[in-house]
């Protein structure tokens, strides 16, 4: 999409077969009315309607601005941890909770949040969108997140597995890669997945990020990663989403309908495309007799609750929470 409107191109899109998502922007956003009355459109175009999704971190990645809260950047929660463990948990929770609530009152289904990578402090791309570099603190945190997005009726989407931290390169324009072992991945990177997946994690997205040391593919496309370590020994079962097509870290293969088919070979269940019209119609077109996803996993995507949790206790609670992050 590439308006707060949908266009007959963008109908013609999401009413295809091979369409499972839709992803919005700040391109896409000018005021909460409007939002929800383009997601609404959205929603009314299939049945069962498209998962509407959106990168809402906070900080510098907060795609909707005005009528939203303001989410600081999740730096901010690794040095109240420094502070008062207890307080920045309750404040990782609040702050879930309200953009879950928020983005679930207009009618979204989920933010690809939070982010897992750790904050080696070399990555430009990640830089202050990361908790902290300590594994557990972000391991923590990261529960405390995924809670507080159930509680608002959302499920949460851990990013860019197994880790996109102490890679350096930013995958929008470069190939990136981490040549450490896979002991030390596991130990730090690895470690946040396992207890946000025991929180409830219901989705993960892998980096663009080739770790030869582990496999010759970027994680992205790689059965390793994602079946043998993601699925076999971390005992994932929520859905794989691809990060965007469109990122020169997933030029290895080819074209937008190669690099589909590399992801879903991998193991991935949906893939995005962004930012890339003409690219989306051959990626559809392509993808025209691919399997559909699971739908089991697919629904424990989409938003819970019809009731707008912005006039609850628990939203005013979340607010105060916030507070402590200044």
């Amino acid at each position: 999409m590439v308006g707060t409107v949908l266009t007959d191109e963008d109908r013609d899109r999401l009413r295809h077969p091979a369409a499972g998502a839709v992803i919005l922007f700040s391109r896409n956003y000018e005021n909460p009315h409007q939002l929800s009355f383009l997601v609404d459109e959205i929603e009314k175009l299939r049945e069962p309607a498209l998962l509407v999704c959106v990168d809402h971190e906070g900080g510098r990645v907060q795609r909707f601005r005005e009528g939203f809260t303001a989410i600081p950047p999740m730096r901010q929660l690794g040095r109240l941890w420094d502070r008062d463990k207890d307080l920045a948990k309750e404040a990782a929770r609040g702050a879930a909770y309200i953009i879950g609530a928020e983005l679930g009152a207009h009618g979204i289904d989920l933010s690809f949040a939070p982010v897992l990578d750790l904050d080696y402090g070399g990555s430009s791309v990640i830089g202050d969108r990361a908790l902290h570099f300590d594994p557990n603190a972000v391991g923590v945190l990261a529960a405390a997140i995924v809670q507080g997005f159930a509680d608002a009726g959302m499920g949460a989407v851990g990013k860019h597995f197994p880790g996109h931290g102490f890679a350096t390169a930013d995958t929008h324009s470069d190939v990136a890669r981490d040549e450490r072992s896979f002991a030390e991945i596991l130990k730090k990177d690895i470690a946040p997945y396992r207890a946000a997946i025991e929180a409830g994690l219901a989705g993960v997205m892998p980096a663009h990020v080739i770790y030869p040391h582990c496999d010759g593919e970027p994680a992205g496309y790689s059965k390793y990663w994602l079946q043998d370590v993601l699925r076999g020994k971390l005992g994932f079962q929520g859905v794989i989403f691809s990060d965007d097509l469109s990122m020169a870290g997933a030029s290895a293969v080819g074209g937008p309908p190669e690099r589909a088919r590399a992801a879903l070979a991998a193991g991935c269940d949906m893939v995005l495309l962004c930012n890339d019209p003409e690219g989306q119609n051959k990626l559809l077109f392509s993808l025209s007799d691919a399997p559909a996803p699971d739908p089991e996993r697919l629904e424990r995507m989409r938003k819970k609750g019809g009731r707008d949790l912005r006039k609850s206790v628990a939203y005013r609670d979340a607010q105060d929470a916030l507070t402590a992050l200044g």
